[in-house]
């Protein structure tokens, strides 16, 4: 077993891969029918696209990563898996941007007809651990279970066909606090394969029955245990690195003893409700509905299509404007991922990535409005902020 400094279990270590034999995983995966993704450089950020060879992945390239900034930088160091996080994260390939549900004809007759999505099984290369518990907790969403009492048929199809090849962190990035979420550096489940890089190497685990099938053909060497140890010790170090930290405790009571706190006016006055946070965030999954006709009015397609809470739309509810200002669906969004999720879903909605930190133009950070509003009033008034407004 593989484990951190303090002893914990990260994955079971079926043996080493050297960097230049990992295009075998690759077309093992794509030999099995699998189309694979994975991240590429492209337009000065990582994104997930379609693979066919290790060299199109991000060699030498890692991330930096601060509110509102993210550029990329060649460190040389010729690793591929070194730049943390882009943009995306597994939401996407599960739950798609924009579907259409069902169609309608009308030719004599009204006919309804759903369309369930035709999946090619797909293989994702490079998932990190907070993009696992993202998935999980969307799981909770879309996927019958103890929370919920149906499944999304487009969801599911999507996820039966989905094979994760996690990499668990040796770096993060000044925004991460999956550390303080417990939801990485490492992965802990949810994948079928999980890598973690060496200089030369990769020490390479199995999840899953079917990641265990693929790693079967695969020219396996033995791990020895300094080179166990390093990864170990490389996984902790960037948990240690982290210096950003949610402090959870009692965060419900927090958040909804302190709907009129002064605080929302503040970050009022710098968001954009762009909504970038939420297109970014794993876990986010606001949508809207919608029908569009053909032009000749015979036929029209019922859509889905992703919807922020920051826009004015999102806020109608029978004509009403329940949300008119910014402050109000900027506390929508954050109470509901920090405190309302856990009483929907039983865990946390925010899964520790910071990419709403990194991708808001702003460099809003959820955390630092979590610690105003701890502040007692005390020392609100000592740093000058404004009185407490009466509830």
């Amino acid at each position: 077993m593989l484990g951190t400094a303090k002893g914990e279990p990260v994955m079971s270590v079926a043996g080493l891969l050297k960097r230049d034999q990992l295009d075998v995983l690759i077309q093992t995966l794509r030999a099995r029918g699998y189309r694979v993704v994975g991240p590429r450089a492209k337009s000065g950020a990582i994104v997930y696209d379609e693979v066919s060879r290790a060299d199109e992945l991000p060699v030498g390239l890692v991330s930096v990563q601060e509110p509102g900034r993210y550029r990329l930088e060649d460190s040389g160091n010729g690793r591929l898996f070194d730049y943390v996080h882009g943009p995306e994260s597994l939401k996407r390939f599960l739950f798609a941007p924009q579907e259409t549900l069902w169609t309608v004809e009308q030719n004599g007759e009204v006919r309804f007809k759903e369309t369930l999505p035709e999946i090619r099984p797909l293989a994702v290369i490079g998932a990190r651990a907070c993009d696992l518990a993202g998935v999980s907790v969307q799981d909770r969403t879309f996927l019958k279970g103890r929370y919920n009492d149906f499944s999304d048929p487009y969801y599911a199809t999507r996820r039966e066909n989905l094979f994760i090849v996690a990499v668990h962190c040796t770096r993060s990035a000044a925004t991460c606090f999956c550390a303080s979420m417990n939801t990485g550096p490492r992965a802990r489940e949810g994948y079928d394969i999980a890598l973690t890089e060496l200089e030369d190497a990769f020490l390479v685990g199995a999840g899953s029955a079917a990641g265990e099938a693929v790693l079967a053909d695969l020219p396996l060497q033995p791990a020895h245990e300094g080179e166990i140890t390093q990864a170990a010790q490389a996984i902790d170090a960037a948990a240690r690195s982290q210096t950003r930290r949610l402090d959870t405790e009692n965060i419900q009571a927090l958040l909804f003893n302190n709907l009129e706190h002064p605080r929302w006016d503040d970050v009022a006055e710098r968001c954009l409700s762009c909504g970038n946070c939420t297109l970014v965030c794993p876990t986010c999954f606001c949508h809207r509905e919608t029908d569009v006709a053909s032009l000749d009015g015979k036929e029209s397609g019922h859509q889905r299509q992703w919807d922020s809470c920051f826009t004015l739309e999102h806020g109608y509810l029978h004509g009403a404007q329940i949300r008119p200002q910014i402050r109000h669906r900027y506390r929508q969004w954050l109470t509901h991922k920090l405190a309302a999720w856990i009483e929907q879903f039983g865990v946390s909605g925010c899964v520790g990535c910071g990419r709403c930190i990194t991708w808001c133009p702003t460099g809003i950070d959820l955390i630092e409005e979590v610690n105003a509003i701890r502040l007692p009033a005390a020392l609100r008034r000592r740093h000058g902020a404004q009185p407490e407004a009466k509830t």
